[in-house]
């Protein structure tokens, strides 16, 4: 099933290609999270997944912002007391963007505060607009950083860096977040989506799917020694030395030409690695 054939609320889906462009569309609100957007968005990461039409996918959010986090349209009682039975800290808990097995990039476009900003973390690649003003604001709004942001931010920045981002919950810039570590690419807003896509094309071409995927899954592993990804190493290759794509990356290489991938998540995914 195409990632296209869903229906979806407070996100637009369109496919280049190869990328899947997910974009938070509730401009005038500054794409404040709806939980109809945070449903959508996980169903888009799924559906992405097991599309094989899609290779890599680009969140980027319309208009002047990304994400400005949670909606404060209900007043104060937008944080209203939850019920462990209903709540999750993390809306995507049911499939995060580091579920897919394929690269997915952060187009930073605009503003992206509190979850807007945690939220990217669970990406691979972020692209941020210089001047975007971005926060993890939550320990400033009596309750808590989220979306596994404990784990994510100190693993891109530091446990010093991240602590200073976590419990000050200062705003900074985007120029900022790329001299930390937190942006792998800072450009003017109206360049970054366009830097973004040219990624991932690049990507899509150029790296073969089950490779790229098993990579992904290997750096998002939470705590494995070096031994334990030695060993996981080893046998991902034997899962894809020998193959047709091994082969085919060499031909193109010497070739000087772009690669023409064979192997599908859906025939040729090492699911012993799903245990891990």
């Amino acid at each position: 099933m195409s990632v296209l054939d869903h229906d979806y609320e407070d996100l637009r889906v369109e496919l280049d290609g190869q990328v899947a462009v997910l974009t938070f569309d509730r401009p005038d609100a500054l794409n404040a999270f709806s939980g109809a957007m945070g449903r959508s968005l996980t169903t888009a990461l799924r559906a992405a997944d097991s599309d094989e039409a899609v290779r890599v996918v680009v969140i980027t959010g319309a208009g002047r912002a990304f994400c400005a986090g949670a909606d404060f349209s209900g007043g104060s009682g937008v944080f209203g007391a939850p019920t462990k039975e209903t709540f999750s800290s993390d809306p995507l808990d049911d499939f995060h963007p580091w579920d897919v097995r394929k690269p997915v990039i952060a187009a930073i476009n605009g503003h992206a505060v509190g979850l807007g900003l945690t939220m990217t973390l669970q990406c691979d690649i972020r692209v941020v607009a210089e001047e975007a003003k971005l926060g993890i604001v939550q320990n400033r709004r009596g309750i808590l950083p989220d979306a596994h942001s404990h784990w994510t931010l100190p693993r891109l920045v530091g446990h010093t860096r991240a602590t200073e981002i976590l419990l000050t919950g200062r705003m900074f810039r985007g120029t900022d977040a790329g001299e930390w570590g937190l942006a792998t690419e800072v450009l003017p807003a109206a360049d970054v989506l366009t830097s973004a896509m040219e990624l991932a094309h690049e990507v899509a071409a150029q790296t073969a799917p089950i490779s790229v995927g098993a990579s992904k899954r290997l750096l998002w592993m939470s705590s494995p020694g070096p031994d334990r990804i030695n060993e996981l190493e080893r046998d991902i290759h034997l899962h894809v030395m020998g193959t047709a794509d091994s082969r085919e990356g060499v031909m193109a290489f010497m070739e000087k030409r772009d690669p023409e991938w064979s192997l599908t998540l859906t025939e040729d995914w090492p699911e012993w690695l799903d245990e891990e």
